[in-house]
């Protein structure tokens, strides 16, 4: 028998529980502090390696909040399209 989960996300929409999702992981993030999921090698160079690329091409970025919204509006716009919206 499957387990009831112990909350229903359900009634959400994507954009709401993408939201929920980043303030969940906001609150582990300041709770625990920046140790709790230590980065591998390879991913430290990889970031280190995606910092070089912003600094050395500025322009070819967007900002957290334009990319958020970004994802949010095809997160709307695909849900809208499954239910035929």
């Amino acid at each position: 028998m499957a387990k009831k989960p112990r909350f229903d996300f359900s009634d959400l929409s994507p954009a709401e529980r993408l939201q929920l999702a980043q303030d969940l992981w906001d609150s582990v993030d300041s709770a625990a502090g920046v140790d709790i999921l230590p980065l591998t090698d390879s991913q430290r160079q990889e970031l280190d390696r995606r910092l070089d690329d912003l600094e050395s091409n500025p322009d070819d970025s967007i900002s957290w909040p334009e990319a958020r919204d970004n994802i949010r509006r095809q997160l709307t716009n695909n849900s809208r399209h499954k239910r035929g919206a």
